[in-house]
């Protein structure tokens, strides 16, 4: 591709903020004003955490071109295991985080079709549906998830970054005041209840590598990008959530099962709050569209490797994994049923809880890989120094989130990591037939 048509910094740092913003954000004010509005601090943590572990994996990226992401720099340091058990820790995150968003347009489609909300039931099949509407809108390829996507993400990003600049017109200091710590919780264990909320929004950091090929100067653009991406999107972050906070009522937010709309139509009219509720239910279905895609990808990538089952790898005559997307939908609805609650925002804190440890034992396995990947690239003594440094923030991070994850989340990832040691059990041997091949026939 010639340098000229390549992705400068200024559009790779907009690509990257727009793919994290997405729909993680659209249920957090809910969650956070549970604890009152000292869960703000929080994002603080999780914003120099997140740029941490995001700027690890582009150092990734620059050292290590091999395909697999996650999955590949893990098994630099941590062998062909290590490929299969972060491959099937992301892929049961996706799965987890797919249900969440579910649960977030079902959220905020209540206000059109209250009876979604009326019970427990009523929620699961309004998730269950969207579930499996948007892998039947998957069959017809990945040209046309693509397009939907890109179009459909801007309905959350749109409200969300115009309330971070306007609704500071109808902010109230008294409200933020009288909302700040209504459980009278110490700062740090505040900070902590909520750090499993604000890496939710944070999550999908580690796509931003994966551009790479497609931008002037990678090994200096790529990283920056990536810092400037995720703080843009920490910014966003911290001032929608802050406004909100000052405008409705902690009780009343604390209830919302649509927050922004809520928001909008406080500062306008219900007209502009049912818009709003329109344009985030668009961005939601569009979002869980992209996210189902990408969910049967990664079962792909991994089922080409001869981990996951071969049905996986199966595609049809328009290029999608459709007997994949099948297994996919089952699974997420296994978890949808699981996890039901009466309450959108409860079933939503559970679900996000999980998928963050889910995520955040792939994040340590590929983040320890880039020691290995340095160390094969030769890197100076200052770039190991300066990554090795940066490193360690992420990971202690890391560390610290899956800590505040809670012990129900924790036990629930330490379960399904130890299933996995199983499966890859039954899985061992072809790679030792595979090696032993090699082997024979490297013999003079």
């Amino acid at each position: 591709m010639a340098e000229s048509k390549k992705m400068s910094l200024i559009g790779l740092t907009t690509l990257v903020t727009v793919n994290m913003m997405g729909s993680g954000i659209i249920m957090l004010p809910t969650s956070m004003a549970q604890l009152g509005a000292v869960s703000l601090l929080s994002w603080a943590v999780t914003a120099v955490g997140s740029m941490a572990i995001a700027y690890s994996f582009t150092q990734c990226g620059v050292f290590c071109t091999r395909p697999g992401g996650l999955s590949a720099y893990t098994e630099e340091a941590h062998a062909k295991s290590g490929f299969f058990l972060c491959s099937y820790l992301y892929f049961l995150s996706l799965a987890i985080a797919n249900v969440a968003v579910a649960i977030s347009a079902v959220g905020y489609m209540t206000a059109f079709f209250p009876w979604l909300g009326s019970s427990a039931t009523t929620l699961f099949v309004g998730t269950a549906g969207l579930i499996w509407l948007t892998i039947l809108a998957n069959f017809g390829g990945p040209n046309i998830t693509g397009k939907i996507g890109a179009l459909t993400v801007w309905g959350v990003i749109v409200p969300v970054a115009g309330l971070s600049v306007i609704g500071w017109f109808w902010f109230d200091s008294k409200i933020l005041a009288q909302a700040w710590n209504p459980n009278d919780l110490p700062i740090w264990e505040a900070i902590g209840k909520t750090i499993p909320l604000t890496l939710w929004a944070f999550l999908g950091m580690e796509s931003a590598a994966q551009a790479s090929d497609a931008v002037e100067n990678p090994q200096r653009n790529v990283p920056l990008a990536c810092l400037f991406g995720t703080l843009g999107a920490a910014v966003v972050y911290v001032l929608s959530t802050t406004v909100i906070q000052g405008i409705v009522p902690n009780l009343e937010l604390a209830n919302a099962s649509a927050p922004f709309a809520l928001v909008y139509a406080k500062m306008f009219n219900p007209l502009v709050g049912n818009i709003i509720m329109a344009l985030a239910v668009m961005a939601c279905i569009g979002s869980l569209l992209g996210w189902q895609f990408t969910l049967a990808q990664t079962a792909k990538m991994t089922a080409d490797q001869g981990l996951f089952p071969s049905l996986f790898s199966r595609l049809s005559a328009r290029n999608a994994p459709i007997l994949g997307m099948i297994v996919c939908g089952v699974l997420q609805t296994a978890m949808a049923l699981s996890t039901i609650s009466p309450n959108a925002s409860a079933q939503f804190g559970k679900l996000v809880s999980l998928a963050a440890v889910t995520n955040l034992i792939p994040y340590v396995t590929a983040l320890t890989g880039l020691l290995a990947i340095m160390y094969k690239a030769r890197v100076s003594p200052a770039v190991y120094t300066r990554n090795t440094v940066v490193l360690l923030v992420a990971v202690g991070y890391s560390l610290y989130a899956l800590y505040a994850c809670g012990m129900e989340a924790v036990l629930g990832g330490a379960l399904v990591l130890a299933f996995g040691y199983l499966l890859y059990g039954f899985l061992a041997k072809r790679f030792i037939i595979q090696q032993a091949a090699v082997e024979r026939a490297e013999l003079p």
